[in-house]
């Protein structure tokens, strides 16, 4: 009995820690020693990185947001990285009324990370905004992602990404939209703190040369790359305002297939960048484990805690806590049986999306031991 309700604290402690404790001391700390940076507008020129497989159609769009930007002077080049697309990418290139965009292609197709490690090194600039072709750019983000680069003690810069409200969202997206404002509470206290271990995917620069090759087969190249800088003596920053727009996921199963792969990807930094467990090798080593590795466990925490609440419920103590983690789940499941009707919860999308993505941690680890995935995205429908 001992033992069990050792089990069963040591789980609830656990999963406090991961989803408040750590979240509430980072934001602690980044108010008791939040570290100032310097920031002036950028004169100097920037090159910026497109990788994509047939974003033929939403590369013009993508294109006249960049070239919107109310820095779009300092734009000295787009190179766009077409990774074994075999749509019309190349006409629409060709058409396109600048001549600072540059198609570099390549036949066969082998995922982003291959392709940034061949293309990077070719831009002039020395600051590289690397952007994704989905979301749009707000006009202002190029210019306030660039500007921390006037302090000499920053390396990368992520942007901000914001997802457009969409009338009819369902409970999922509501869901979502609820989680990735926890997330990028969470970011912003360790950009001022003192680093964010990874960036944004859709939006953030670096220093030309503070960028090494990935592993081919990374799956988070948008953290094995900021973290590789933050290795070698640099800040990574959130630049809030920095916005790239999206829009939220309305299915559960499509934010799913997302996070399995970056859920998956983060067991990968646990084999391909062993170092960086190490206190001694990596700079922001409490932030890494606790935000990107810590939740890795959330589902035995979870599995633990329901079981052994189980077998202690003949306590009143016990009893009560089991109600209130069956009230949770059930919660969930009437969040999901709205998801199915089409009705819209927004208290029952934050349950819903919980489970769903400790769900899908237990899929995505399992996915990463029989090595299922590969660096080449798989598009959602």
């Amino acid at each position: 009995m001992q033992i069990l309700t050792f089990l069963f604290w040591l789980s609830l402690l656990g999963l406090s820690y991961i989803y408040v404790g750590y979240p509430m001391t980072v934001w602690g700390l980044s108010r008791l020693q939040s570290k100032r940076i310097r920031k002036e507008p950028r004169t100097r020129a920037l090159s910026i990185v497109i990788v994509g497989h047939n974003e033929a159609q939403r590369l013009p769009t993508k294109l006249d947001s960049l070239f919107h930007s109310t820095c779009q002077d300092q734009i000295a080049e787009v190179l766009i990285g077409s990774d074994g697309s075999d749509d019309n990418t190349a006409d629409v290139i060709a058409a396109y009324p600048d001549d600072r965009v540059r198609l570099i292609s390549f036949d066969t197709r082998r995922g982003k990370p291959a392709v940034l490690n061949d293309v990077v090194p070719q831009c002039q600039s020395d600051i590289v905004v690397l952007t994704d072709a989905r979301q749009e750019l707000d006009p202002s983000a190029l210019t306030k992602l660039t500007a921390a680069f006037a302090d000499d003690r920053v390396g990368v810069v992520s942007g901000e990404l914001m997802f457009r409200s969409i009338e009819g969202s369902t409970t999922a997206a509501e869901g979502m939209g609820a989680y990735w404002k926890y997330e990028k509470l969470i970011r912003k206290c360790e950009s001022r703190f003192r680093s964010v271990p990874g960036a944004t995917g859709a939006l953030y620069a670096i220093r030309r040369q503070l960028f090494r090759p990935v592993p081919v087969n990374t799956l988070l190249d948008d953290v094995v790359i900021p973290m590789q800088a933050v290795e070698s003596g640099y800040r990574c920053l959130l630049e809030t305002g920095a916005i790239a727009w999206d829009q939220p996921s309305q299915l559960a199963s499509q934010e799913s297939v997302r996070k399995r792969r970056t859920i998956a990807g983060c067991a990968q930094l646990i084999v391909n960048q062993p170092r960086w467990l190490l206190p001694w090798r990596n700079p922001i080593w409490w932030e890494f484990v606790s935000h990107k590795l810590a939740r890795l466990f959330s589902p035995l925490l979870l599995a633990v805690a329901l079981t052994t609440n189980i077998l202690l419920a003949s306590s009143p103590l016990f009893a009560g806590m089991l109600i209130a983690q069956l009230a949770f789940y059930a919660f969930a499941l009437i969040g999901w049986l709205y998801q199915r009707t089409g009705r819209t919860s927004r208290s029952l999308g934050l349950p819903l999306m919980f489970l769903a993505l400790n769900a899908t941690t237990v899929a995505a680890l399992w996915d990463a031991a029989r090595g299922r995935f590969t660096a080449a995205w798989q598009r959602t429908a």
